[in-house]
């Protein structure tokens, strides 16, 4: 007698059981969104190599990875949606810390071990002029050393030579012989700026410097000036100061000549996205020589009723596009938005829709696969955020409605579009707002105000002027286009000028915690990606992340590696400088970083601090409690009886120089040989908080590579056991008022 099998029942709980269909649900809704997230997943395996302190975190994550992806590929025999997305998320994750750490080792190259003056030769790999700044700066490889051989003897190195000093037929290719003040790729100067070691480490320089006096050239280029290098000159030497260095920009995406003064108002603008080549140029050239082709193809009778017009001027915006992007010097951005514009020329040609999410996920995931460090750099995470952002906004079905195309007046219409830009600018900064505050401490408020006008001006006025500029310069008839370029770029720069120096321009806060960035950014994701309404929950984590960075209290000190500069937040949020002179980096990474965007003072001017030329005493009223920092500011030294008496009145001492062990302050001593293990130091008096630029235990590559050589040692390998730490027990005395530094924890 025949009988029907029923399925088993199910072992799981029936609320487990409900959980699992409604993620299934859920999952099955989203299954055009999944593939977005592949790239995503590859990320937060490259994000957690960054974060994770050393190899023993990097395997336990890989193995944690491999772990998940085995359990859900053991589940997923059941058919779970939900067990193959997590395992392929898992699977993704690992092989992105996998590849960044590969890359990190295949990168690896001696890193100068302490600053020296050499005399050495060199050929110049890379040459870069920075008219702007007076100077020209070398790449240098296949290098030999003439005089004594620095330890850690770098294999690259990247070297400043003044303007007046370049000699006649300096080209890419050549061999020079120079003498040079060389320095170790500099870390962050305190937590959160710029780490140029970790971008070194990747381009394998080893060292930084400035040569000393002219370089000699011993043996000319083979190949002549770079075609790039002499187009990048004829536009400036046609468009004088700032103008010719954004004309440059556009066309080659050498920013070298824009004056510093004009390029911090692009940035506090909104506008300094139209300096990097990326998707916006790429757009319009791309544009351009479609609707030239297109216009002049159609010409032809017979090739127009083939109706393959299309597709030939589609391939040749494609040609375009790549040798642009080589023209631009391939920079990340580019590659990006090249990658982007070959997929939409595709999809044309193929007849689907060109620009959704998903080409932005392919267009991600090429560059990580390529370039995975490229994550951590703001340039990636601005251009890939943007992006996102426009395309997200433009699919989603309310916008679509509000935008869609109809018959009405022009009046209305020119409203309409008006509106769709002023909505896309408003988006754009609200996604790129935590990006620009947690690299650059500060943001800018009306940009979209200022992009209304600055990109359709720059899309449709200037490059289009620009390229028939040079075009006409082949004949010797380009100067009135030149002189209309000159007048839409000043127009551009008064937008710049006028909207930086507007009340209220720019937002500046300190720096911003990482993991408040991680829930902004994860938030932000899960908003853009995701299309039913559970999208809404990505509203928690960047609420929550906002929250956290507007309540993170500004640093009272900052203090600088070397410790030569010290920076003290004043009570009404200006930041004061303990030297009297100090260059513009040291005085603007100072402010940046204490969440001030107004000019730095001198300590020394303030009534609450007394001052000689050796050291500087101020006490600073935190709550209920006065502060006293005790700090020399000059190289000489001070009378050991009366030093170790001001440190012992002091609170927190800070001196470039090794101090004597009877300096001993009530709470915190920062010396040249505590300042070697920690890096620069932030402080907030309130909390008792103490960051550091090196992190206890680690083992990045750049961060190992940096550290002094221990004495009988010449290697530049590093064992674990020998790594110095920040050791607090050395650095602090007992704290007063109940208050616990953060690393001491």
């Amino acid at each position: 007698m025949a009988t029907t099998a029923a399925p088993a029942p199910s072992t799981y709980a029936p609320a487990l059981q409900t959980a699992r269909a409604r993620v299934e649900s859920w999952l099955e809704a989203e299954r055009d969104q999944l593939p977005l997230w592949l790239p995503v997943a590859l990320g937060g395996g490259v994000a957690a190599w960054f974060v994770l302190p050393n190899s023993s975190a990097w395997r336990a994550a890989l193995l944690g990875a491999a772990a998940l992806a085995l359990l859900a590929l053991a589940a997923s025999s059941a058919g779970s949606r939900a067990a193959r997305v997590a395992a392929i998320g898992s699977i993704a994750f690992a092989a992105g810390l996998a590849l960044v750490w590969l890359r990190a080792e295949t990168a690896a190259a001696p890193v100068l071990a302490r600053p020296a003056i050499a005399t050495f030769t060199g050929r110049v790999e890379a040459m870069n002029a920075l008219p702007a700044r007076g100077l020209v700066r070398l790449r240098l490889g296949d290098l030999e050393w003439l005089d004594r051989r620095p330890p850690r003897a770098p294999l690259h190195v990247r070297v400043n030579v003044a303007e007046q000093d370049v000699p006649a037929g300096l080209l890419p290719g050549t061999r020079i012989s120079l003498r040079a003040r060389l320095m170790p790729p500099p870390p962050p100067a305190v937590p959160g700026a710029y780490d140029f070691a970790r971008v070194a480490w990747f381009s394998g320089i080893g060292a930084t410097g400035r040569a000393l006096g002219s370089p000699e050239i011993l043996a000319g280029a083979v190949a002549g000036e770079p075609f790039r290098a002499r187009l990048s000159r004829h536009i400036q030497h046609n468009l004088e100061g700032s103008a010719g260095g954004i004309a440059a920009a556009l066309a080659t995406g050498d920013t070298g000549g824009i004056e510093e003064p004009d390029h911090e108002a692009m940035r506090r603008s909104g506008l300094a996205h139209l300096l990097s080549v990326s998707g916006l140029h790429i757009t319009a050239v791309v544009g351009l020589t479609m609707l030239l082709a297109a216009r002049l193809l159609a010409l032809n009778m017979r090739l127009a009723l083939t109706g393959r017009v299309p597709l030939i001027a589609a391939a040749t915006a494609a040609v375009t596009a790549l040798g642009y992007t080589w023209l631009t010097g391939s920079e990340v951005p580019t590659i990006r938005s090249c990658i982007a514009a070959l997929l939409v020329l595709a999809a044309m040609a193929m007849g689907r829709e060109a620009l959704t999410l998903r080409l932005v996920a392919t267009g991600a995931l090429v560059v990580l696969l390529l370039w995975p460090a490229s994550l951590a750099g703001p340039s990636f995470q601005l251009s890939f955020a943007a992006v996102t952002a426009i395309i997200a906004l433009a699919e989603h079905p309310a916008v679509r409605r509000w935008f869609a195309p109809r018959e009405e007046s022009w009046g209305r219409r020119l409203l309409r579009n008006g509106g769709s830009l002023l909505l896309t600018g408003a988006i754009v900064e609200v996604a790129l707002m935590p990006i620009a505050v947690f690299h650059f401490h500060k943001a800018g408020i009306y940009g979209a105000l200022a992009n209304i006008v600055a990109i359709p001006l720059t899309t449709f006025v200037v490059m289009p002027l620009e390229a028939l500029a040079l075009l006409f310069d082949t004949t010797g008839l380009g100067a009135p286009f030149w002189w209309l370029t000159g007048q839409g770029l000043s127009l551009l720069l008064w937008i710049a000028r006028t909207t930086a120096a507007a009340p209220g321009a720019v937002a500046a806060l300190p720096a911003m915690p990482a993991g408040a960035f991680a829930l902004m950014v994860g938030g932000g994701l899960w908003l853009a990606l995701w299309r039913t309404r559970w999208r809404r929950i990505g509203l928690i984590p960047v609420a929550v992340g906002a929250l956290w960075a507007l309540a993170t209290p500004p640093s009272d000190l900052l203090v600088t590696g070397d410790g030569r500069h010290l920076g003290v937040r004043l009570p009404d949020g200006r930041v004061a400088l303990l030297r009297d002179r100090a260059g513009d980096y040291a005085r603007d990474m100072l402010a940046e970083n204490g969440g001030s965007d107004a000019e730095p003072v001198l300590l020394s001017d303030q009534g609450a601090a007394r001052c000689s030329r050796d050291l500087c005493r101020v006490d600073l009223p935190v709550g209920d409690r006065t502060w006293r920092v005790l700090a020399t500011r000059s190289a000489y030294l001070v009378p050991v009886g009366a030093l170790i008496q001001a440190c012992r009145n002091a609170d927190i001492v800070v001196s470039e120089r090794r101090l004597p062990r009877r300096c001993t302050p009530r709470w915190l001593r920062l010396d040249r040989e505590m300042l070697a293990r920690t890096g620069g130091v932030a402080i907030s008096l309130s909390t008792g908080r103490v960051d550091t630029v090196i992190r206890p235990g680690d083992a990045h590559p750049w961060v190992l590579a940096g550290m002094p050589i221990l004495p009988g040692r010449s290697t530049n390998r590093w064992r674990k056991d020998e790594q110095p730490t920040f050791r607090p027990e050395k650095a602090f005395s007992p704290l007063p008022a109940g208050l616990r530094p953060a690393n001491q924890e």
